[in-house]
């Protein structure tokens, strides 16, 4: 029987699993055989003990830091909180889509894999400040200056950049 650690950690890599839209079979194509859906399958319900090693190449696999695989809530940070980076949809879908187009289909797609569409804000990590600042040609710093004065970002999202 699996002990609660190795369901809680199965369940974390089939949320990972299923955020990137792959089924078990997909993961054993997508790895050209690599991974056997029965494998990762028997990892996801706890029913076979993963290796630190495998589990390191299932993250390398799966592009993510192994953190993010394992179960359990980040460890509290000394100073305090990052605050949070919530996106103003509703001032978004009032700018020109030449100057918000790359934002709003990010800000789409995390809603679509998230299931929400409240419509009115959307929280998003630091990484995804970082792919943001990627895509926009800027450091993080400087694209938030600019979604601050945009006004789909609260100024107080300047603290979450000092802690990159």
């Amino acid at each position: 029987m699996p002990s609660e650690y190795a369901k809680a950690l199965g369940a974390r890599l089939r949320a990972i699993r299923t955020q990137q839209g792959l089924s078990l079979h997909g993961v054993e194509e997508k790895s050209r055989g690599r991974w056997k859906a029965v494998v990762v399958g028997s990892y996801e319900r706890g029913d076979r003990a993963v290796t630190v090693q495998k589990l390191n190449e299932l993250a390398e696999f799966y592009g993510v830091p192994v953190n993010e695989l394992l179960p359990g809530g980040a460890a509290p940070s000394p100073l305090g909180p990052t605050p949070k980076l919530v996106i103003d949809l509703e001032r978004l879908a009032q700018l020109p889509k030449d100057k918000a187009g790359p934002l709003a289909r990010y800000a789409a797609t995390i809603q679509s894999q998230r299931g929400d569409y409240n419509g009115k804000v959307l929280s998003i990590r630091q990484e995804d400040l970082r792919s943001l600042a990627v895509i926009y040609d800027k450091s993080p710093a400087e694209l938030t200056e600019e979604l601050i004065n945009w006004g789909v970002l609260d100024p107080e999202a300047r603290r979450a950049v000092e802690s990159f």
